[in-house]
């Protein structure tokens, strides 16, 4: 028994002083990523997160799904999904959760940060204080936690503002913006004329649930849709749940900080009006058995603050595909802005307007001008209101805490200032630091002088000759146009063989495109057509293209619509292949074509867009010459997935099982031996309610051992499903002779590798 007498002064609660290398404020995608990032080189670091969970928006709290530069499959962003942590995370899930339950999604971000032993991990525990040594430096944050009662003095080296709202470096006096910057501050097209303080607003899903027997809804008195547009009454739909209701909006034109609550009771208005709607309207049917199972207690934010760094990115980076020195992270959702009003707005929910690829993301913009030991996470990085409808998105964002985590760590471990890290040596380590772990840059591939595998002879039991895909598969009605995407040599005219079959007698137009920038994957430019007159049956075509391409690139093998024609098509799946259709994809205002209504600074362009497995089959044809791009020496060439090459080591399709053998002309002292597996990143990887139709990739090699000269096994991996494999060995080892061996998992895919870093 405790007994204490009374206090006529009054108690303080108990202060809890906790010192780390790192404080990373906000446990949402960004920051956990970060911290995770950061804790693997090293790095002590003290994660907070004013809620009970992880994962922000991504949370069972909120419910959203991650989404990044692949846009659920939608745009022409080939083999774009976010790599690194936030890669680890979503293979994670999918293997564990393929249904997509938040709450599973819950555990698994909470399972990777506790695994970390450099992470303190504080939940439930806000930052209501920030404190600074001089003007230009962070000293310590204080938090307080709702559930124990304690106050939390949390001193750092370096901090992390992933909050979301940028409480610290709010408080730390850091130049911050919130809302529309005006057209000619920048020369944004897509800007106001004037500058503007509409925002993004607040979103809050449900959840329904069919229980197999009548149930009543009486609608809380609070609950009413008035006011609601004609076009958001006509979106209601009774089996809409979860993040399929993102046009449930409200808040742009309020202070998204200030009146957060405010705004939350409004959505709770709508949501249960809509709900009332749904069961007691009589508008709907089959929806007596429904039941209203989750309504978000917290609503999803979308933007806030926006802080100033070193960097400051604007419509053109996104647009033009800028490059820069200082790329540390990459984009490719689409620049996508909602009215403010949201529910009551007349405009559409959402305007989208996509680039024809990925774009690059700057350190700089990561990096506080003004404060020296502050770091941008998250939503608050630097870059204009236009840029920002790109770069807001959770995979995107996780994608920059990763490097965030990781550029701490290198300050830290290099004895470097933020400043000191901008500089181009330091720049080039860090990128390096990055890809290593899978983490990708586009344009930015490893250098060969950090790994021991490009100075081996590597040598391979076999090596794809890719001269055909069978004709095992489907027959493909050409109903929309349709293309499969092959990575091609300069200088070299191919010719192909497809068997089709007309329904009667018509017109099959052929057609050979790429894209104008070798590196992405939009085909406006047509470099060769060829017409055929069918008459009704089946046929073997052989096409032949005279024009030859002036670099190597992926080009396109394109059939136009036509929906008396099948194509037959093939089960064989390649690394690196993959067919894509002009169709359409209204989650990401795709319909089949971008338009541009006046000169918004975007570009109009075509939409070929792949299929989600099991469907998305190539098609089934030979290629001549044959498709020499599957050697070992891609192994070595800096990138882990298809950019402008395959860029894949693939062994032959009928083995069952392959070896790499790797040989140096002298022992080297080995410690790790990094494997970059094929996860196929042109697959989104939806975290919540969009399920997936298989719990593994198939292209991913699932078990492989390295052995030594003496086929003595050093490491086997049983299970992977994972893009990256780091084999640590306990101990360095000597070695001049190493042998990987792969066993096939799946009869579908030839055994690949992207690439292998030896240290």
């Amino acid at each position: 028994m405790y007994h204490e007498l009374s206090e006529p002064h009054g108690r303080s609660s108990t202060v809890e002083t906790i010192k780390s290398d790192l404080v990373v404020v906000g446990g949402g995608i960004a920051g956990v990523c970060c911290a995770i990032s950061a804790a693997r080189a090293g790095v002590k670091v003290t994660l907070v997160q004013d809620r009970p969970v992880l994962g922000g928006n991504a949370s069972s709290e909120v419910r959203l799904w991650v989404l990044g530069a692949t846009s659920h499959m939608g745009n022409n962003n080939r083999w774009a999904r976010e790599g690194g942590i936030i890669g680890e995370l979503l293979l994670e899930n999918l293997f564990r959760n393929k249904e997509g339950n938040a709450l599973i999604f819950d555990t698994i971000m909470l399972e990777k940060v506790a695994e970390e032993k450099n992470i303190t991990l504080l939940l439930n525990t806000s930052v209501f204080a920030t404190h600074k040594n001089g003007n230009s430096k962070i000293a310590s944050v204080e938090g307080f936690c709702s559930q124990n009662g304690k106050l939390y003095d949390l001193h750092g080296t370096y901090f992390c503002d992933a909050s979301g709202d940028g409480i610290v470096a709010f408080q730390a006096g850091a130049e911050f913006r919130m809302g529309a910057e005006a057209a000619d501050e920048f020369s944004e097209k897509m800007a106001p004329e004037q500058p503007g303080k509409e925002l993004l607003g607040h979103s809050i899903y449900f959840y329904s649930k069919d229980v197999g027997k009548p149930v009543k809804f009486v609608a809380p008195s609070f609950a009413s849709i008035d006011g609601m547009t004609e076009d958001r009454m006509k979106r209601i739909r009774s089996q809409d749940v979860g993040p399929r209701l993102w046009w449930l909006e409200y808040g742009g034109n309020s202070e998204t900080i200030d009146e957060s609550e405010e705004i939350k009771w409004q959505l709770w208005k709508v949501v249960y009006g809509i709900w009332d709607y749904i069961k007691n309207s009589g508008k709907f049917e089959n929806v007596d058995n429904l039941t209203l199972e989750w309504v978000g207690t917290i609503p999803g934010k979308r933007e806030s603050r926006r802080f100033i760094g070193h960097s400051f990115m604007t419509q053109q980076d996104v647009v033009e595909q800028r490059l820069v020195d200082d790329a540390i992270s990459f984009g490719g959702w689409a620049i996508d802005h909602h009215p403010g009003d949201g529910v009551y707005s007349n405009k559409p929910p959402c305007t989208q307007y996509h680039t024809k690829g990925v774009y690059q993301i700057p350190l700089g913009s990561f990096v506080s001008k003004d404060i020296d030991n502050l770091f941008y996470a998250g939503r608050i990085i630097s870059t204009s209101h236009i840029a920002f409808g790109s770069t807001r998105v959770m995979a995107t964002c996780g994608h920059g805490g990763q490097a965030v985590g990781q550029a701490i760590a290198y300050c830290l471990n290099d004895n470097c200032s933020t400043t000191d890290l901008l500089q181009p040596t330091h720049i080039k380590k860090l990128q390096q630091n990055l890809n290593e772990k899978g983490h990708f840059i586009p344009h930015v591939p490893m250098h060969p002088q950090y790994n021991l595998a490009s100075k081996a002879t590597i040598s391979a039991s076999s090596e794809l000759l890719l001269s055909s895909l069978p004709n095992n598969g489907p027959w493909r009605p050409l109903n929309i146009s349709a293309g499969q995407l092959l990575p091609l040599l300069k200088d070299t005219t191919y010719q192909f063989a497809v068997k089709v079959r007309a329904l009667k007698n018509t017109t099959l137009c052929a057609q050979l495109r790429h894209s104008e920038k070798a590196t992405n994957f939009t085909p406006e430019v047509i470099l060769g057509q060829q017409s055929f007159e069918l008459q009704a049956g089946e046929h073997q075509l052989e096409i032949k293209f005279a024009e030859i391409l002036k670099q190597d690139q992926y080009a396109m093998l394109c059939f136009l619509a036509n929906p008396d024609i099948e194509i037959a098509c093939s089960t064989s799946r390649i690394s690196s292949l993959v067919a894509v259709f002009n169709g359409v994809n209204k989650a990401v205002s795709n319909t089949g074509k971008q338009t541009v209504d006046g000169d918004k600074g975007v570009d109009e362009f075509e939409f070929w867009t792949p299929e989600r497995r099991p469907g998305g089959h190539n098609f089934a044809l030979s290629i001549s010459p044959p498709l020499n791009c599957f050697a070992t020496t891609n192994l070595t060439n800096g990138y882990t997935r298809p950019f402008q090459r395959s860029n894949v080591w693939c062994a032959a399709t009928e083995h069952s099982d392959a070896e790499l053998t790797l040989q140096w002309q002298q022992p080297q002292s080995i410690s790790e031996i990094i494997l970059h597996f094929d996860a196929d990143f042109d697959h989104a990887l939806e975290s919540t309610l969009y399920g997936h139709p298989e719990d593994r990739v198939p292209f991913c090699v699932e078990h492989f051992q390295i052995l030594d000269k003496q086929g003595e096994i050093l490491y086997e991996k049983t299970d992977n499903y994972q893009a990256v494999v780091d084999c640590v060995f306990t101990s360095p080892i000597n070695a001049d002779h190493l042998r990987i061996k792969f066993l096939k998992t799946h009869n579908d895919c030839p055994i690949s590798v992207y690439e292998i870093v030896v240290k």
